[in-house]
């Protein structure tokens, strides 16, 4: 389902991504939630997917934070 807010998030990635790269995530997520409506059961695995790429777009992990490319 899609999320109204960051705060809504997944505790993993709220506790982990920087604020810009949750803002990422969640528009990522509910863009491709509304595209893949005719996937069914596999709708919410490709959003994850598909917002996992956005971000990684944007940031890399280095150690245990995510910094910005």
């Amino acid at each position: 389902m899609p999320y109204a807010s960051i705060e809504d998030l997944p505790p993993p990635i709220r506790e982990y991504l920087p604020l810009h790269a949750r803002q990422i995530y969640r528009s990522a997520f509910n863009n491709a939630w509304d595209e893949y409506v005719d996937r069914g059961e596999k709708r919410e695995e490709i959003a994850h997917r598909v917002a996992w790429a956005a971000v990684k777009h944007r940031y890399r992990k280095q150690g245990d934070a995510w910094v910005p490319l």
